[in-house]
């Protein structure tokens, strides 16, 4: 699956600006001329830069290719990268691959919604285990692997970063 750089640009660009209004409102620290909001606001200027160069790459991209067509008078030139907007590639048309597409994005807003009343180790495992069961190992190494994984996790938050993830079902045991 590709997609032409004008469209991952103008992604870029929009992220970027509400990025960049969103730090807007970080407080200011008293007596200094920058704060928090210093940092950010760089980083989404060099994204709109970036965002930009791939807007006008990816039209020029588009025009070379209409001239190029034009003159030839072919429906299909592969001499260019992505004439088109988005194209999609071969595991877009197996029912499989959609799915396991589509349970990336799924399985994380069911984390988001369900993080805090659940906790993190049991969604991690079940959703680590579905995963890797989805892409093609066995039970029984998906659930070994998800809970190993699921307690580095939470060891390297809670007791490297401290920061503490979502307890719970498992507050009365973690608490």
């Amino acid at each position: 699956m590709g997609f032409n750089d004008a469209l991952i640009g103008l992604a870029l660009v929009i992220f970027a600006i509400a990025e960049i209004a969103y730090s807007a409102t970080f407080p200011s620290l008293h007596g200094q001329a920058y704060g928090p909001s210093l940092f950010p606001t760089i980083i989404g200027c060099g994204l709109i830069a970036c965002g930009l160069v791939l807007i006008f790459r990816g039209l020029r991209a588009r025009s070379q290719h209409a001239r190029l067509a034009q003159s030839t008078q072919s429906e299909s030139i592969e001499s260019l990268d992505n004439p088109v907007w988005v194209q999609l590639g071969q595991w877009a048309h197996n029912p499989a691959s959609r799915v396991n597409m589509l349970l990336v994005p799924v399985l994380l807003v069911a984390y988001i919604l369900l993080s805090d009343s659940i906790g993190f180790i049991p969604l991690s495992v079940a959703i680590l285990t579905v995963l890797l069961f989805r892409l093609g190992s066995s039970l029984l190494s998906s659930l070994l692997i998800a809970i190993v994984v699921t307690l580095v996790l939470q060891l390297l938050f809670a007791k490297v970063l401290l920061v503490p993830l979502p307890s719970g079902l498992l507050l009365p045991w973690l608490g």
